[in-house]
This record gives C-alpha cells, structure tokens and sequence, in this order.
C-alpha cells in the first residue's frame, strides 16, 4: 500500500479513484464494512482504493492536551488499512491551512482536481470543510460537476449499541479487552519497531523489547501480550505499557518481556497484540519491589496465556 503525504504527490492516482475520508482511528467493524465496500467499487471500476486520513487528528488540533487518547498510531493504521485491500493511504497534515479550507474548496480543489475522485464512500454523519459545514447534501449537490458518485453507509450495530471509536476506547480505557476486541474484529495491537531501551530490564533478568510510543495511549498497565513479527510466529510474554514511574520515566514507552526469547532484534518491526490487563501502572517504593512485582506479573501473564 502507498503511503502518500499531499495532494501534490505525483504518486496520487493519475486516471482517478474510488475513495474514502475519515480519521479511521481503531479501524473497526464499521471502518471494515466501508472499507469491503471501497475495495468492491474500486474492483468494479478498475481504479485504485485510496483512504484519506489525516495527522494529527483534527480533535487533536482543536482541543490539543483535552482531546481523546488515540487508539492508534500512524504505523498500526497503516498496516490496518493495508491488511483491509486498500490501495494507497493519503495522510494529510491537518494544521490551520486545512482547518480553514471551506467545504466547497476542499470538493474542488482535493475531490476533483487532485484526486479525480470517481466513487466517494463515506460514513453517515460524515461532515467536512470549515465549521464542519459540509455534508453528504453538498456532496451531491457538486457530484455532477465533478463527475462522481457518492454513497454513504449504514452504521454497525453490536449488543444494540454502534460500533465506533468512542465506545471502543471507552472499552480500552476500562481495560476491557475481550469486548474491544470483538468490535475491532482482531486483538488491539500496537505496531513498531524495536529501540534501544536503559537495559534496566536486562540487569534484572527480565529482557525486554522497547517500542517508543509517539501518541497519548488510550490505556496503560501491565499486561499479557503476543507479539508478531519474529521468528514467523506469535511469541507470548508481558508488557508494561506507560511512562515507568518507579524509574522516573517522562516518556511513555511499551516494554515487552517475552518468555524464553533474548535475542537482538533492534531495528525490526514488530506487532503488539493485548491480550489481558493484569493491573494497572503504578508507582514502587524500591526497585527491589519492582522487580518482585515484575516476576509477579510474568507468572500471572504466563498462566493467563497458557490456560
């Protein structure tokens, strides 16, 4: 899958696409069903699939520290929507330049000019441009001059309740995993790749795999994980996913302590799927009691995995 960063690439589709836009954070049951549906118009028609997306988010641009944590981070959307048949990923920087752009210039000048859309999917409360004052009316209302169809989709019901974003990470912020992971139709995971750590974990007989973590996380704890991306299979182990206030840490930072594997895999990329939260991220008197905490939560990861 492409990854594209603006509407001046000239790797943008030259004969036009079938596209969608929204910030596909999770991309869950209903990300998946716009997204079957993408791939199967694009196939129809014979164009490339093309998600546009956006960093940061624009709550994240408007609301700054008060916005939601992100349940994703660009690489694990990446490899979401690429895993989901699409084509080309366009990853717009939202900064005040887009923030500003009116609806009708953002059709204009993004729709029909850069991108030569030629079938647009879009979620049913979809709203887009300056003050969010474009809708799936004026969609319409412009798919004549551009020469596009547009479609919108049914939201997801589960357990009578819609499937999105905000229920999901609600879901995770309560620690609760299973649920979540029925609405995202995998584990959550988190996508990266392997950096040099304090070796803080080495020294006490616990290696760990250290994945820097660039986002505000929706959750942070302890927890019983499998990781994918070494040796061909999932490897089982425990993770400590926060800023590690014992050791003083300042930047939140995913350690993994996988079982019977010490290996030097700096460099690789790796998948972190979250299987079960065994506690939450809390602060010890010594690093004594850390390390016998660590022991404890290896066995508790060990025999949740293995049960």
């Amino acid at each position: 899958m492409k990854l594209i960063r603006s509407v001046h690439s000239p790797h943008l589709p030259q004969d036009g696409c079938v596209l969608t836009i929204g910030n596909f954070d999770a991309v869950h049951l209903g990300h998946q069903k716009i997204l079957q549906t993408l791939r199967a118009r694009a196939d129809s028609l014979g164009l490339p699939a093309v998600v546009m997306t956006f960093d940061p988010h624009p709550e994240e641009f408007f609301l700054k520290e008060k916005s939601s944590p992100r349940i994703t981070d660009r690489a694990t959307r990446y490899f979401a929507l690429r895993n989901q048949g699409v084509d080309a990923m366009l990853l717009l920087r939202f900064n005040k330049s887009l923030a500003q752009t009116s609806a009708e210039d953002f059709i204009s000048e993004y729709l029909i000019k850069a991108l030569k859309v030629r079938h647009l999917l879009i979620g049913d409360d979809f709203h887009f441009g300056r003050n969010r004052s474009g809708d799936v009316r004026m969609l319409r209302e412009y798919s004549c001059e551009g020469k596009y169809q547009v479609e919108d989709t049914d939201t997801i019901i589960d357990d009578g309740e819609r499937v999105s974003s905000t229920r999901i990470r609600r879901l995770l912020e309560q620690g609760n995993l299973e649920i979540a992971e029925r609405l995202l139709g995998r584990r959550y995971n988190l996508v990266g790749r392997v950096i040099r750590g304090q070796q803080l974990g080495r020294q006490w007989g616990f290696p760990t795999l250290n994945l820097a973590v660039n986002h505000k996380p929706v959750l942070t704890g302890v927890f019983a994980v499998e990781v994918k991306g070494i040796n061909g299979g999932a490897l089982a182990g425990v993770a400590n996913l926060g800023k590690r206030p014992t050791v003083d840490g300042l930047q939140t930072l995913l350690e993994v302590h996988l079982f019977d594997f010490d290996k030097s895999v700096y460099g690789e990329r790796v998948c972190v799927e979250f299987v079960h939260k065994i506690r939450n991220e809390q602060k010890f008197e010594s690093f004594d009691a850390l390390k016998a905490q660590i022991r404890i939560d290896a066995d508790r990861a060990r025999e949740f995995l293995t049960a």
